[in-house]
């Protein structure tokens, strides 16, 4: 499967520019001009394995998040990676977040900023122990 046909299809991405000589598919992430993702083909053994988060509504993440995941067969796994489907609070922050990774193995995150104040002592906790 092509770079350009992962993300155009799978997350509904719109693309943005595709440069067939250096293998690499640019696509507008959310609002169009604002954030751009940038993917180039290369060998599996040439790939670092990387994280990356991506901004998102918290309302979005805590209420439809995991159904986009699964309507896409991508499976989704929390940060504590407990076999919970369910978005995880980062109290530091705080913040709220669902985790999946890519056919490439990197770790993909939707997170979202939550209302009111840190709570480091809180650690990563369940949405209803945040509220």
């Amino acid at each position: 499967m092509s770079v350009q046909s992962i993300n155009s299809k799978t997350l509904e991405l719109e693309q943005c520019y595709y440069d067939d000589d250096r293998r690499a598919a640019f696509f507008w992430i959310g609002k169009p001009k604002l954030f751009m993702l940038g993917l180039w083909g290369k060998p599996k053994e040439q790939i670092d394995i990387r994280h990356f988060a991506f901004a998102c509504e918290s309302e979005w993440i805590l209420n439809e998040s995991v159904e986009y995941l699964k309507k896409r067969n991508i499976q989704c796994r929390n940060f504590l990676k407990n076999g919970i489907e369910r978005p995880m609070v980062f109290a530091w922050m705080p913040a709220i977040s669902i985790y999946f990774d890519d056919p490439d193995g990197h770790s993909l995150e939707f997170i979202g900023i939550l209302n009111g104040k840190s709570k480091p002592e809180n650690d990563v906790i369940s949405y209803g122990k945040w509220k």
